[in-house]
């Protein structure tokens, strides 16, 4: 398995070893030790799966508290999958890192806790799945603006389908202190 840094520490993405032939092909989803060899030694407590069509643009979620971090990845189509750092007082607060996700290159993408998180669908769909660190808590549930200009995501779509509460999210400069994750070096 190959670990590749973002700018953001902390937010990697994986490129797990492929073993292929004309049959299909096999690679390891997620191995705990070699996860916690790579630096990322957590527990994973939810899973869950999402499909969307071509041009849907979910995000930018987070939970505090109780924060979530999330293994995510891509098991049909292609997604362009973004992680913000929220945390306030963070040396990278409000940067950004983005990754394309594809079934075929099979990569995964590691948004600790305290990063928004938010992907775009390029596919004609996308089927995405991601594990969490905690269970989701509606209480918690937050949402920062997709195209907050302050964070300037260069998103590779113009005019996403958005969900009413992603289209009503805050920009991240009006979201109250309270609500956003303490950095802790």
């Amino acid at each position: 398995m190959k670990v590749i840094q973002t700018n953001l520490p902390g937010a990697v993405v994986i490129e797990p070893q492929v073993f292929g032939d004309s049959r299909g092909f096999f690679y390891e989803g997620y191995n705990e030790a070699k996860y916690r060899e790579a630096g990322i030694d957590r527990r994973f407590v939810q899973s869950n799966v999402s499909r969307s069509a071509k041009g849907v643009l979910r995000g930018l979620h987070y939970q505090w508290p109780n924060p979530q971090g999330k293994l995510v990845s891509v098991l049909e189509g292609e997604v362009y999958d973004v992680a913000v750092d929220i945390r306030r007082g963070s040396p990278t607060f409000g940067q950004w890192a983005g990754v394309m996700l594809t079934a075929e290159n099979h990569r995964h993408f590691w948004i600790p806790e305290g990063f928004a998180h938010g992907f775009c669908v390029l596919s004609e769909h996308a089927t995405f799945a991601y594990q969490c660190t905690s269970l989701y808590d509606a209480k918690a549930d937050a949402g920062v603006r997709w195209n907050d200009a302050a964070i300037g995501i260069d998103w590779p779509v113009s005019s996403p389908l958005l969900s009413d509460k992603d289209n009503k999210a805050p920009l991240l400069a009006e979201v109250p202190a309270e609500r956003l994750p303490v950095y802790a070096a």
